[in-house]
């Protein structure tokens, strides 16, 4: 006889199926969740302490295609699509801002009765792991901020950016003419080249098979318009988990120096630099990105580490 939560995993798993491209990658490891109304794509796989993975924003569990196989020896490893991102839906009431996703998340978390040791994030993913930390009553004992978009935009950026960010989201026509845009090749390729990354002819095939869902772009441009980052930085300083920031020294979309900045201000925090990686090092250098969070998060404690 199956049992219950066998027959619930089974039919999760066929419901990933029949969303997700079978081709798509780790797609075999692929299941849909269901979390207080949000439908969740998640990839889980591995053993050892749970390790949670979060994306940054226009990108997907795909990103990590090649970095979870070489951390699943040492880790569970649990990858989500973000609300309305990839192959998971928008949150309820469609709030993508970074308080919103971190509940959302504690609300998956919740229903899968999982409590991750360690949680890794790129991009903005990095800022919503260290909400997560910061919530979560130091259980989280390190986090990995890959490329970490950390700090709040300011002067002139600032007040063009949120603004416009705003009037694309508000703009249905506008998440139909960029997937419009993305059926060009070469428009997905400067996109990346702008990052500062280089990826191979898969790495760019999936990200332009994103930018052309019109419901994943129109959850890109509503995070973009409610992203706030000031509120996290005024409470950094009460982060307990040990802190490791992984920059690209090609990085052209989150500046370096960003990190060196935020290590500055917590004694628990390292800074490491791959000098011949972009945006994307995760994608570009996964090896050495797997060993760096393995290393990181495996390590006996330190003294002047913040307690588990």
């Amino acid at each position: 006889m199956i049992s219950v939560s066998a027959r619930r995993y089974q039919t999760h798993a066929l419901a990933a199926a029949s969303l997700v491209p079978a081709d798509w990658p780790l797609a075999e490891h692929s299941r849909m969740v269901h979390s207080f109304g949000t439908r969740w794509h998640v990839q889980q796989l591995g053993s050892g302490p749970l390790l949670l993975l979060i994306h940054g924003t226009a990108a997907s569990t795909h990103s990590f295609r090649d970095l979870i196989p070489l951390l699943t020896t040492d880790f569970e490893v649990l990858a989500i699509d973000l609300p309305g991102h990839g192959y998971s839906s928008r949150l309820p009431d469609g709030d993508m801002s970074l308080p919103a996703l971190a509940r959302g998340i504690a609300g998956l978390l919740e229903t899968l009765d999982a409590s991750p040791r360690f949680i890794a994030g790129h991009s903005a993913g990095a800022a919503i792991a260290l909400r997560l930390a910061l919530n979560a009553d130091k259980t989280v004992a390190a986090v990995t901020g890959l490329n970490a978009a950390l700090l709040p935009f300011g002067g002139m950026f600032a007040r063009v950016f949120s603004p416009l960010a705003n009037f694309f989201a508000s703009t249905w026509l506008m998440p139909q003419l960029l997937s419009r845009r993305a059926a060009n090749r070469r428009a997905v390729e400067r996109v990346i080249r702008g990052t500062g990354s280089v990826l191979d002819a898969d790495g760019i095939e999936l990200y332009q098979s994103l930018f052309r869902r019109e419901t994943h772009l129109e959850a890109v441009l509503a995070m973009m318009a409610a992203w706030d980052l000031a509120p996290l930085n005024h409470d950094l300083s009460k982060l307990d988990s040990r802190l490791l920031l992984v920059t690209g020294g090609r990085d052209r979309a989150v500046d370096p120096a960003e990190a060196d900045r935020i290590a500055s201000r917590l004694v628990q925090a390292e800074v490491v630099r791959l000098e011949h990686c972009g945006h994307l090092a995760h994608e570009e250098a996964p090896r050495e990105v797997a060993r760096l969070i393995r290393e990181y998060c495996l390590r006996p404690k330190k003294d002047h580490d913040a307690p588990d």
